[in-house]
């Protein structure tokens, strides 16, 4: 066994497991509906991987953004997030670093309990390398006010991707043992990194407004800023709900930016195992179907959320799994 992960030790028991995995499903097909219908065309035995990975993702987003949870407090949130580092490391690591050791009254997020168990006999099964876990936490402090990491503007496209590469290039390495190569890992995982970073922008250009409500400027502002955009702007787009020329400029370039990230990483879906490379292209077509809802809209980002019709979703699907 690799990287010293032990089985999964489920207080209630291993017959608890297959209830925990359906859990994880029943979060995939909840909030990440473009991400679960992909996973429909991954082989029976690979889904459910996929699924505990989404909803560890989704339960530690939840920690840092659900203002019903710890995420209401930036201090407590802080400590969750140590808490699920501290506990993920006793499991997984041998021995066990004291970094970041959560505080004694520190308490794992109940939705935590529920996804821990499929998520190690993920990372055991598969042999995925827990540092991408670690990255992925580090990602996530820098969502959090009380934390030394934290940060809520990015200046360039380059700082932009230093957040990325703990959040959506380490989710596209954690994946990566799952699908399978036909290459050694290692060569496939600059594409995976580049297929994370291009799913996450779209979410950023997505959700502009929603993260200016949160105080959140995932987008650089120099590219912003060479287009005359600037932070009172943006507010007043938010207020008005309608898209100024200028910020209508800037999001046409960094859908070029955007859809550049795609085709980069379309060649790296071939070096996948030849069964599931139907479900990772249906999963950047239907991604990058968005960027296409924005501009139908008239970038009207502020206005509307781009969502991509179910009929049209189904179009996609079946065309990017039949390769045509």
């Amino acid at each position: 066994m690799r990287f010293g992960v032990p089985p999964p030790t489920d207080p209630r028991g291993r017959a608890a497991l297959p209830d925990a995995y359906r859990y994880c499903r029943h979060i995939a097909a909840s909030h990440g509906r473009t991400y679960y219908l992909a996973t429909r065309l991954l082989s029976a035995d690979r889904r459910p991987a996929v699924h505990a990975l989404y909803a560890f993702a989704r339960t530690v987003d939840d920690i840092v953004d659900d203002p019903r949870g710890p995420g209401d407090d930036p201090h407590e949130a802080v400590t969750a997030l140590d808490a699920v580092e501290h506990h993920l490391r006793a499991a997984w690591v041998r021995p066990v670093s004291a970094r970041r050791a959560p505080s004694p009254h520190a308490a794992l997020p109940p939705e935590f309990d529920r996804v821990v168990s499929p998520l190690t006999d993920t990372v055991t099964r598969f042999a995925i390398e827990p540092r991408h876990f670690w990255t992925f936490l580090d990602s996530m402090r820098m969502d959090i006010p009380e934390s030394p990491l934290f940060r809520n503007r990015y200046p360039t496209m380059a700082a932009l991707h230093e957040y990325m590469r703990g959040s959506a290039a380490a989710i596209g390495l954690q994946l990566l043992p799952v699908l399978g190569t036909v290459c050694p890992v290692a060569e496939a995982e600059p594409a995976a990194a580049a297929l994370g970073n291009a799913f996450q922008l779209t979410n950023f250009l997505r959700d502009i407004g929603e993260d200016l409500d949160r105080d959140r400027i995932y987008l650089p502002t120099a590219d912003l800023a060479a287009f005359g955009v600037d932070e009172a702007l943006l507010a007043d787009c938010r207020r008005t709900g309608r898209t100024d020329r200028r910020l209508r400029r800037a999001l046409a370039h960094l859908i070029a930016v955007n859809r550049d990230l795609y085709r980069g990483a379309r060649p790296g879906i071939d070096l996948l195992s030849p069964r599931v490379r139907p479900a990772i292209r249906t999963a950047a077509t239907l991604y990058a179907a968005i960027l296409d809802r924005i501009e139908d809209s008239g970038y009207a980002v502020f206005a509307q959320r781009a969502v991509v019709p179910q009929r049209r979703r189904l179009r996609l699907a079946v065309s990017a799994a039949l390769g045509t």
